[in-house]
């Protein structure tokens, strides 16, 4: 899980004297929520700052102790620590549900964007756990409309919940590109020199002269023989120049 701590995202202390109140009994679960206000994505280096809007309205603007959830998702996959855990959250709607379950707010709105991203359902997952885990809280799963007049969490996110609140499927591995008529040409045969008798007589692989090349990659064959090959041809080449200087020189003599 990518939990980041209230002193990291810069939150505001408590409102004393009472604080958020400590509530340490274990939860029938989790209760998610929306924004139900328009919300429009943004680099995950402007989260925090969102974060602290959020909790400046709840206690400026509601007058409440502290931010109202338990935990904030973005929709970057990162957990913020909202009031955490053992500590009763406001946004649930009255004591009773506020004590019943925590509260885990998703970053997406009633318009703009509406739909969680993968990575923030995997966040939601994660803070389900880390409060299953750590609260404790049971295995129900609900949204702020359960046992509560609201539109919250919006359609989207309910239906993800009365589905079970799964994990997003990984994503499937693409299947593999048919090889193309010049990618299937790089797989050849180079037919060899004629002096590879001459000095690998014993090396069965090469009895025809052929050998199977990848002529993107290169071969055994090629990297290992280069050299000696370019070696011979250089020999020979040295050789004919040899035998028409003798040639030369004859005629020259022959002349005078």
């Amino acid at each position: 899980m990518k939990l980041i701590p209230r002193s990291q995202w810069g939150a505001r202390a408590y409102r004393m004297p009472n604080g958020a109140t400590p509530y340490s009994r274990p939860r029938r679960g989790v209760k998610l929520h929306y924004l139900g206000t328009a919300y429009a994505d943004r680099p995950h280096d402007k989260c925090d700052d969102y974060v602290r809007q959020i909790q400046a309205q709840h206690m400026d603007g509601n007058g409440w102790s502290d931010i109202g959830y338990s935990f904030v998702v973005c929709t970057h996959g990162y957990v913020y620590e909202g009031r955490g855990l053992h500590r009763r959250n406001s946004a649930n709607g009255n004591t009773t549900l506020n004590e019943q379950d925590y509260a885990v707010l998703l970053m997406a709105g009633s318009s703009g964007l509406t739909k969680p991203t993968n990575d923030q359902l995997n966040g939601a997952r994660d803070a389900i756990e880390y409060c299953r885990e750590k609260g404790p809280a049971g295995t129900w799963i609900g949204g702020h409309r359960d046992g509560y007049a609201t539109s919250c969490p919006g359609d989207v996110i309910y239906a993800w919940i009365k589905a079970g609140a799964p994990r997003p499927a990984a994503p499937t591995p693409a299947a593999p590109k048919p090889s193309t008529e010049a990618e299937m040409k790089l797989s050849d045969h180079i037919k060899l020199g004629d002096w590879i008798p001459k000095y690998w007589p014993n090396d069965k692989g090469l009895q025809d002269r052929q050998i199977p090349v990848d002529v993107a990659l290169g071969s055994g064959y090629a990297h290992s023989r280069k050299s000696a090959e370019n070696t011979v041809a250089i020999l020979t080449e040295l050789k004919a120049l040899r035998t028409e200087v003798a040639q030369l020189r004859a005629a020259i003599t022959k002349e005078s």
